[in-house]
C-alpha cells in the first residue's frame, strides 16, 4: 500500500490512538505502525530497522513529515514536552476520499490502538524491541531465551522488565491471532 491510501491508514491510527488516551508523539506512531504491520498484517510496506535499540522506519518518519506538510496531520505543542501529532486541516478530506481503505483496516487499527494507546514511550519502546526479538528469534524460542536477547538490545532494561515485555508481546500476539481469525484475516 502506498501514497494517500497509506496516509489514510496512518491518519486513522492517529485518531484511534488519541481516542485511547495516547500522547501520540512520533514514537507512539512509529511503534504502533510497527505492531500494525507486523502483528495485524496491514500491508503498509514500511521498512523497519533496528535503530538505537528498537525498530524504527525512516520511511515512516518521512511519511509523517509529508503528512504534516500536506496538513493531513499537525504538530500540537505540549510544553515542556515534545509535540503531539493530531489530525490536521486536510484530514477530513482524506478520510472522505478513502472510506473503503480505512474500513478495510478498521478492526486491525482498533485492536492496536486499544493494546498500545494508553502506554508511554518507555513501555512502547520496550514492547517494540520485544516484538522485534520475537520476530527474529521466532515465537517457538522460549521467553527465557528471548529476554536476554532483548537485554542485549536494551541493556538498561532490567532482567525482570525484559521478561515481562517478552511475556506481554506473546500475549498481544496471541490476542492478535485470535482477533485476525474473528475478522476473517489469516492468522499467519
Amino acid at each position: 500500500m502506498k501514497g494517500l491510501k497509506r496516509a489514510a491508514i496512518i491518519l486513522q491510527l492517529v485518531e484511534r490512538l488519541r481516542s485511547q488516551g495516547s500522547w501520540c508523539g512520533e514514537t507512539h506512531i512509529q511503534k504502533s505502525v510497527y505492531f500494525l504491520q507486523s502483528l495485524m498484517e496491514v500491508p503498509l510496506e514500511f521498512e523497519f530497522i533496528l535503530y538505537k535499540h528498537d525498530p524504527f522506519s525512516f520511511d515512516l518518519g518521512e511519511e509523517i513529515t509529508a503528512m504534516i506538510a500536506d496538513m493531513i496531520l499537525s504538530r500540537q505543542p505540549q510544553p515542556p514536552y515534545g509535540p503531539s501529532i493530531v489530525p490536521g486541516e486536510g484530514s477530513q478530506a482524506l478520510k472522505e476520499r478513502f472510506p473503503n481503505t480505512i474500513a478495510s483496516c478498521s478492526a486491525q487499527i482498533d485492536f492496536i490502538a486499544k493494546e498500545l494507546g494508553g502506554r508511554n514511550v518507555v513501555e512502547l519502546e520496550c514492547l517494540a524491541a520485544a516484538l522485534y526479538v520475537t520476530l527474529k528469534a521466532g515465537e517457538t524460542e522460549s521467553p527465557a531465551s528471548r529476554a536476554p536477547m532483548l537485554r542485549r538490545l536494551k541493556p538498561h532494561v532490567s532482567e525482570r522488565k525484559a521478561e515481562e515485555a517478552i511475556a506481554e508481546v506473546d500475549s498481544i500476539a496471541q490476542r492478535a491471532r485470535s482477533h485476525r481469525s474473528e475478522v476473517g484475516q489469516p492468522s499467519g
